[in-house]
């Protein structure tokens, strides 16, 4: 299992985030924001292979690009059409997907879903194609656990909302616990491998009092699986980083090996990033090394500067944390 990311767009222009969850027997992708030329970077094959679209808020530079988006998936049969947002997302979307005239699309099939994240429970509304997208059908809403909005087979996403003047979610992927087999302890207890070991990983199938070559799968699961902690990345964009905030989001990335983070601003211009509520990179920095991530990418770098102070913006997070870095092809 691996996750593999890719921030998408350039620097001091809009960006994105497209990430891909490879458990080994499958590849999920997912897309936070959609900014103006973001998807560029992206084959249409890529583009169409994305399962779910989550933004953090509708500002333009993070919603322009959906229209491509759209365009190429619109039509899209299956259930990979699922997009997430804060509060108001359902509305929105409803509104561009009916933007467009509709009058060759009866024999089509495709099914979108939009789910709004609120504090408590995510809504969810329905919206089909054969019938151009006019109503919006609310689904049973679903009481949030924690934080957490999805739960797949071999990861989660949760989310959690900052303050950009409106609610601007932060979002985690984290894969989930894999349970591997200790070879030398399979030795020891006389066992040989075979198709049980993989019917012993699954304690949903396999009750722990079960009988397995002998012994229970219980006692065999304290002897022989040996956990292995998934990799994770976070994205964070768009949000005013006051300490209570901070301390939020510290407790939050607790665990967290990668951050993506935007860095609007030079430490000099911080009157002016707590204006638009937005951040520093010397903010950024020493919330990573606070929460003990092990690499922070900083994107969303504001279009006032140019190279030589987007050098300087890089020097002064990597002051606090040195592991701070911009995207690849963004030069240092």
């Amino acid at each position: 299992m691996a996750i593999r990311f890719r921030v998408l767009g350039a620097a001091g222009r809009d960006n994105a985030l497209h990430v891909e969850v490879d458990s080994g027997h499958a590849v999920r992708r997912l897309l936070f924001d959609c900014g103006e030329g973001c998807l560029s970077a992206l084959t249409a094959g890529e583009v169409q292979a994305i399962d779910h679209v989550f933004f953090s808020h509708f500002h333009m530079d993070h919603v322009a690009g959906f229209d491509g988006f759209f365009r190429m998936n619109f039509a899209r049969e299956g259930d990979s059409n699922r997009i997430w947002g804060p509060p108001g997302t359902g509305k929105i979307l409803h509104h561009r997907f009916r933007s467009y005239l509709w009058n060759l699309h009866e024999n089509l099939g495709a099914t979108w879903r939009v789910s709004d994240i609120g504090e408590m429970e995510i809504r969810t509304w329905r919206y089909e194609l054969p019938e151009a997208f006019e109503t919006a059908h609310e689904e049973a809403a679903m009481v949030r656990d924690g934080l957490m909005i999805l739960d797949e087979e071999d990861f989660t996403v949760e989310a959690m909302a900052l303050d950009h003047l409106t609610a601007s979610m932060a979002y985690k992927v984290t894969e989930k616990t894999r349970w591997n087999i200790d070879p030398q302890r399979l030795a020891a207890l006389g066992l040989k491998p075979g198709p049980w070991l993989k019917t012993l990983k699954d304690r949903a199938a396999l009750p722990d009092d079960a009988m397995v070559e002998g012994r229970s799968a219980g006692e065999l699961r304290a002897e022989l699986l040996v956990p292995t902690p998934g990799d994770s990345v976070a994205y964070l964009t768009d949000f005013l980083l006051d300490e209570a905030t901070a301390e939020k989001v510290r407790r939050w990335l607790a665990g967290c090996r990668r951050m993506v983070c935007e860095s609007q601003y030079r430490a000099v211009d911080l009157e002016l990033a707590q204006k638009n509520y937005h951040m520093t990179a010397d903010q950024v920095a020493a919330l990573a090394r606070d929460a003990g991530v092990e690499e922070l990418v900083l994107i969303h770098v504001s279009s006032r500067y140019l190279r030589e102070d987007r050098a300087a913006l890089l020097a002064e997070a990597r002051e606090i944390f040195p592991a701070a870095r911009f995207p690849d092809g963004w030069g240092e």
